[in-house]
This record gives C-alpha cells, sequence and structure tokens, in this order.
C-alpha cells in the first residue's frame, strides 16, 4: 500500500484507514491450506487431505456413481475473488486404474470462475502427452478453454494448434504452473521457466471476474498442493 500523508482530524482518520483495509482485503493474495479442505465448493469431487511424493496435498478423486462419468471435478475457492494477477500451485496428475485409453491425466487451474463452475477460463495439462512417442500428442501438452461455450474440441477445430502447445511433462510428477492474467490475455509457465509455454491474447470470458478452481477430469488421480494467489 503507498504511503501517504494525511492532514485530517482523528475520527476522519480512522474511517479512512478502516476504509483502504477494507479494500486491501480484497486483494487476491492468499494461499490455499494444505491441512483441510474448509473453504473449498465441491462439484463431482471429493477432496482429501494425503501426503503424495512427500508434499501434503489435495487430492480429488470422483464421488460415488461418478467414477466413469464425462464430468469435471472441481474444489472452488470460496473466498476468492479474481480478475488480475498470478496463480502459482503445484499438480500431479495421473489416469487413474481402470480409465480409458484416451485418459491423460487432464489437470489445471480454473480462474475468473462464475455460477458454481458454470462459466470459467481454463488452463491445464495433460501429463501422459509430454513425453509420448508421437509428435502430435506432444503438441496437445497443454490446453486452454473456456466454459461453457469454448471447450477444447471446438477450439482445436477452429484455430488449431492457437490454444494448445508442448511441454515436458511426466505423467504422476509434481509440476509447478504459474498463469499470469491481465486484461485479456494469459500466459502459463511451467516448471520455473522464464518464457511461457502458451499464450493466450483473447480470453472468452473478456475482462471478466470470479472465483478460483482446482480442476481436474474424473478420470484423473489428481493432488494439488501449495497454490498462491497474488
Amino acid at each position: 500500500m503507498r504511503n501517504m500523508r494525511f492532514t485530517l482530524a482523528f475520527a476522519p482518520l480512522f474511517l479512512l484507514i478502516a476504509s483502504l483495509y477494507a479494500q486491501q482485503a480484497k486483494t487476491p493474495n492468499a494461499q490455499l491450506r494444505m491441512d483441510s479442505t474448509e473453504g473449498l465448493e465441491l462439484v463431482n469431487a471429493k477432496a482429501e487431505i494425503v501426503t503424495y511424493r512427500g508434499q501434503r496435498a489435495i487430492h480429488l478423486i470422483p464421488p460415488p456413481g461418478h467414477e466413469t462419468s464425462d464430468d469435471a471435478m472441481l474444489a472452488i475457492l470460496t473466498g476468492s475473488d479474481f480478475k488480475d494477477g498470478t496463480i502459482e500451485v503445484e499438480v500431479a496428475g495421473t489416469p487413474r486404474p481402470g480409465a480409458p485409453a484416451d485418459a491423460r491425466g487432464f489437470i489445471g487451474v480454473l480462474f475468473r470462475v462464475q455460477d458454481h463452475g458454470e462459466r470459467a477460463e481454463n488452463l491445464y495439462l495433460r501429463p501422459t502427452n509430454g513425453r509420448a512417442d508421437d509428435q502430435l500428442r506432444r503438441n496437445h501438452s497443454v490446453q486452454y478453454e473456456s466454459a461453457p461455450d469454448f471447450p477444447w474440441f471446438r477450439l482445436r477445430k477452429e484455430n488449431p494448434g492457437q490454444y494448445e502447445s508442448y511441454v515436458d511433462l511426466e505423467s504422476g510428477d509434481w509440476t509447478k504452473m504459474k498463469i499470469v492474467v491481465a486484461g485479456t490475455g494469459a500466459r502459463l509457465y511451467v516448471n520455473g521457466t522464464d518464457q511461457p509455454c502458451l499464450i493466450v491474447t483473447d480470453l472468452k470470458l473478456g475482462e471478466a471476474r470470479g472465483q478460483i478452481a482446482l480442476w481436474a477430469h474424473v478420470t484423473t488421480d489428481a493432488y494439488f498442493s501449495d497454490l498462491t494467489v497474488k
């Protein structure tokens, strides 16, 4: 917060400081606890706290009866309020045992989430594609999509290669994602690289505002750790 000089009487000064603190509280600058699932709105998902590969994590699993559905699992941070800023998180995704052959371990982050996940921007990974022997599959390692009107298959059909790209991934390993959002643009950085692996210049929801959510497909064994929002 910038330093300010005030020449106000005590009572107006008190009110002004209270107002400034209230504005600061709305600023998205938070860290997700890894020892509790409180503050999460779960959609098509169950959440548990576990230790995975040496890190405390939130584990998303499908609720009973949804194991074979084509749904997404969401854990919405109910206290989040995000428009522009930086989201950092570590994720680990791999296809669940018994998942279909085309499962890729889909895992990522929703931002500017509205209406309990009905509207959102999504940047996610396909971990099993990162080291596939097929170059075309490698080219589909990271993906942008926007719910509800711009799913990945529409974007791929109408703009081949524009909203997805390659990055080195290993299924089941912890992977660092950093998403930088400004206006109608977003950049995805993976594993601490200086350059983004995916650049989106036309976010489909425009300059919207909303919540942040952990996201994975029900075919994914999904883990999330060390989420921070600035």
